[in-house]
């Protein structure tokens, strides 16, 4: 095999799963003209690379169908990457251009959030007003069969393939839900998923709402000139304000350092990373140059764009177990300087970094390199952010709650935590009789328990700062 350059891009990668909508950070490391020399102790392992070469020899002898050697040295790259952990990948010449166009915000599918375990597409987080959400896709279900095809047995990226497809085309979908006793057959209509990733609203006087579906390149800009608007809405200053990040799987480094400095002081640290090589030691600060690097005097810096008084105004952040990655360090920073107080359930626990290092023009490997920590020294990975005011979703009961979420700590191959901190397993046995009873209760009402309990928080904070 030829020997190729590997050009080092490390794009960091924030979502919570590969699929539909992996994301991209745009923050650039210097490029590395040729592949680094090897370490010594590097030394490369010659009977086991006799062993792989008898089993490509056996293969191509007497495998039952001919096949080409450029599929199975693929197959032999994605099983190294697959077998580390589950957000390692290797990324053919479709999946490197879905990569860096799913950044822009716009793109066809169904617009889902998805990874693979045990075989299957398990979906992290549904994106609103996409024809997955409008189907009643949940996370934590799981995808079996995609048309008349079963899961098990694709790759993630052949799965993702199979859901892409022209606007306005059918796909039925066959989902496994933990709390039904019978497969749920969907059949969606795919569209061209414009990711609107922020909604805003005045929840009553006084008290403002933003929320943020996914970190994406413009968030910063878009999550403050909505916080200006409300402020301009309400004609006076906000009481309060909420950022809701349930299930938010992710999305872009500079744009979780964006949303944070909106709220935290300037030069204040909003999250490190540490990994083995010395470039995968770095610290991330409320600062210009991490959140907007490109940003030109002329295009101004886009937290200047939100009033001034929200760096003080009282702030609560919803989270959920669809909470992740990009979220998560936004969550974890405001936590950690005591700017909000966090309410829902436990984050998702997605705290590894992802690196592309491209290969060639047309394909790269997504390789995890580092791990993220707050800024306390806190690390996400497999433990996620645990809320200051623990608030149940009402529209499911406690039990069914935790037999849904799934969070990093249950995926196989997960990295540990450094610190030593262990999550419970979220998939935990649900009660039929309570499954039964948390769906009428569903559909008798469609209040928001855990947003009520943040408007909750923020009045009372209210009266605290009146006495």
């Amino acid at each position: 095999m030829p020997k190729q350059t590997i050009k080092k891009l490390s794009l960091v990668l924030l979502g919570a799963g590969i699929g539909i909508t992996a994301s991209v950070s745009l923050h650039l490391y210097a490029d590395k003209a040729a592949t680094p020399p090897a370490k010594p102790g590097n030394v490369l392992p010659v009977a086991e690379l006799q062993e792989f070469v008898q089993v490509y020899s056996r293969i191509k002898d007497v495998y039952v169908e001919p096949v080409e050697d450029k599929k199975l040295i693929r197959e032999a790259i994605n099983g190294m990457l697959t077998g580390l952990d589950p957000h390692s990948t290797y990324l053919d010449e479709t999946g490197f251009k879905e990569l860096t166009e799913d950044t822009k915000g716009e793109f066809g599918g169904l617009g889902l959030e998805v990874g693979m375990e045990d075989g299957l597409v398990r979906v992290t987080s549904p994106i609103d007003d996409t024809p997955a959400a409008r189907a009643g896709i949940k996370a934590g279900d799981f995808i079996v069969k995609i048309d008349d095809t079963p899961v098990k047995g694709l790759t993630l990226d052949d799965a993702v393939k199979r859901m892409r497809g022209k606007p306005d085309t059918s796909i039925t979908l066959t989902i496994f839900r933990k709390t039904e006793t019978k497969p749920l057959v969907l059949t969606l209509k795919r569209a061209v998923i414009k990711v609107a990733s922020v909604k805003s609203r005045l929840l009553e006087a006084g008290y403002g709402y933003v929320r943020l579906t996914q970190f994406k390149e413009r968030s910063t800009e878009d999550v403050a000139k909505a916080i200006d608007s409300l402020y301009k809405e309400n004609k006076a200053p906000l009481k309060g304000l909420v950022l809701d990040l349930r299930n938010d799987p992710g999305g872009l480094l500079t744009s979780a350092v964006g949303v944070s400095a909106l709220f935290l002081p300037e030069k204040a640290l909003v999250v490190y990373t540490d990994g083995r090589a010395q470039d995968s030691k770095f610290k991330y600060y409320a600062s210009r140059e991490f959140y907007a690097p490109r940003a030109t005097l002329a295009s101004g810096d886009p937290v200047k764009l939100a009033p001034k008084e929200v760096k003080d105004v009282p702030l609560v952040v919803l989270v959920n177990g669809g909470t992740a990655s990009a979220s998560e360090i936004v969550s974890g920073a405001l936590q950690d300087h005591k700017r909000a107080v966090v309410v829902g359930t436990q984050t998702f626990g997605k705290g590894s970094v992802q690196t592309v290092l491209q290969l060639s023009p047309t394909t790269a490997i997504k390789l995890t390199t580092a791990r993220y920590f707050t800024p306390n020294g806190r690390s996400i990975q497999a433990q996620g952010i645990k809320p200051d005011v623990e608030a149940e979703e009402a529209t499911v009961s406690s039990a069914e709650n935790n037999a849904l979420r799934i969070r990093e700590a249950d995926l196989e191959h997960h990295l540990d935590n450094p610190n030593g901190a262990r999550a419970d397993p979220a998939t935990k046995p649900v009660d039929p009789a309570e499954a039964s009873k948390a769906k009428d209760a569903a559909q008798e009402t469609r209040k928001d328990y855990q947003l009520t309990q943040a408007l909750n928080v923020l009045k009372v904070q209210q009266i605290l700062l009146k006495k």
